[in-house]
C-alpha cells in the first residue's frame, strides 16, 4: 500500500513518514504540505528525521494524486472532508484521525464513504481501542449501580474539549449500559449542582503543558472503584495505529469502518 500524509511537516505528519518508513507491508507514496511552504520539493524522510527516502513533498494532493492508494489525514474537520471528497472522487481510501467533527460534519464524511473505503476512529491507539473494549465489558457487568465519570487530559495547543477518544469513551459505556449519552452526559460541575444523579455521565477535562493523552474511566459505588485508565507518551501510538489501518484497508470496498473493525474486535 502506498500511503498519502497530509501535513508531513507537522508533529503528526513526522510520526506518520517514520511509523510507515519502520512498518512492513506499506510505503511512502506522498507527501503534502501546506500550499506556499518552503519545504515543498524537499525529501519528506529529510522532514521527518529518518533521512532520504526519494519523495518529494507537494503542495496539494492533486500534485500526487497517481502516488498514493490511502491517504492518512490528521488535520482539521473542514480540511479533512475537503480531503475525503477529493479520495471519494479518484476512489482512494482515506484513514481519518481528525478530532472534533461535528454532527453533519460526520455525514459528510460518511457521504465519502459511499464511494471510498473510509477508515475514522476518534483515537487510532491500539491500546485505547483495547480498552474500549474493556469499558463495554465492566459496564455490562457493573451496571446501573456505579457512577461513571471520565477525567481526560491533553497538551495546552488542543481545540476540542471534551476529547473525541473522552466522548467515544462515553458512547461505549452509555451503549453498554441502554442509556442514549446526549440525555445522561453532564460536563464538568461548578456551584450548587445538587447531589448526583443515577444515571449521569461526567466529564472532566484537563489542557496543560505537554500532555498527550490521558483518559481514565471511573466506575464508583459505595465502598469501592475501579478505574480503567490509558495514558499515551507519544504520538507515535497514534501513527502506529493509523498505520496499521492503512494496511488494514487494503482490498476493503467502500465504505466506513473504524478502529474496532481494524483489530477485530467487534
Amino acid at each position: 500500500m502506498r500511503v498519502a500524509v497530509i501535513g508531513a511537516s507537522g508533529r503528526m505528519g513526522k510520526n506518520l513518514i517514520t511509523a510507515i518508513h519502520e512498518a512492513q507491508g506499506v510505503s511512502l507514496g506522498a507527501a503534502v504540505l501546506k500550499p506556499g511552504s518552503s519545504l515543498v520539493g524537499a525529501d519528506a524522510g529529510e522532514i521527518a528525521g529518518v533521512g532520504k527516502i526519494g519523495v518529494a513533498a507537494v503542495a496539494a494532493l492533486a500534485d500526487c494524486v497517481d502516488d498514493f492508494d490511502v491517504l492518512i489525514d490528521f488535520t482539521s474537520p473542514s480540511l479533512t472532508l475537503e480531503n475525503a471528497a477529493f479520495c471519494a472522487k479518484h476512489f482512494k481510501a482515506i484513514v481519518v484521525g481528525t478530532t472534533g467533527l461535528n454532527e453533519s460534519e460526520k455525514a459528510a464524511l460518511n457521504e465519502a464513504a459511499l464511494q471510498s473505503a473510509v477508515v475514522f476512529a476518534p483515537n487510532m491507539s491500539v491500546g485505547v481501542n483495547l480498552t474500549l473494549k474493556l469499558l463495554a465489558t465492566a459496564a455490562q457487568i457493573l451496571g446501573d449501580d456505579y457512577d461513571v465519570e471520565i477525567v481526560e487530559a491533553h497538551h495546552r495547543h488542543k481545540v476540542d474539549s471534551p476529547s473525541g477518544t473522552a466522548l467515544r469513551m462515553g458512547e461505549v459505556v452509555a451503549e453498554a449500559l441502554g442509556r442514549n449519552l446526549k440525555d445522561c452526559a453532564v460536563y464538568g460541575r461548578e456551584g450548587l449542582t445538587g447531589a448526583r444523579t443515577q444515571k449521569e455521565i461526567g466529564f472532566e477535562t484537563i489542557r496543560a503543558g505537554d500532555v498527550v493523552g490521558e483518559h481514565s474511566v471511573w466506575f464508583a459505588t459505595e465502598g469501592e472503584r475501579i478505574e480503567i485508565v490509558h495514558k499515551a507518551s507519544s504520538r507515535m501510538t497514534f501513527a502506529k495505529g493509523a498505520v496499521r489501518a492503512a494496511r488494514w484497508l487494503e482490498g476493503k470496498s467502500a465504505g466506513m469502518y473504524d478502529m474496532q473493525d481494524v483489530l477485530d474486535l467487534k
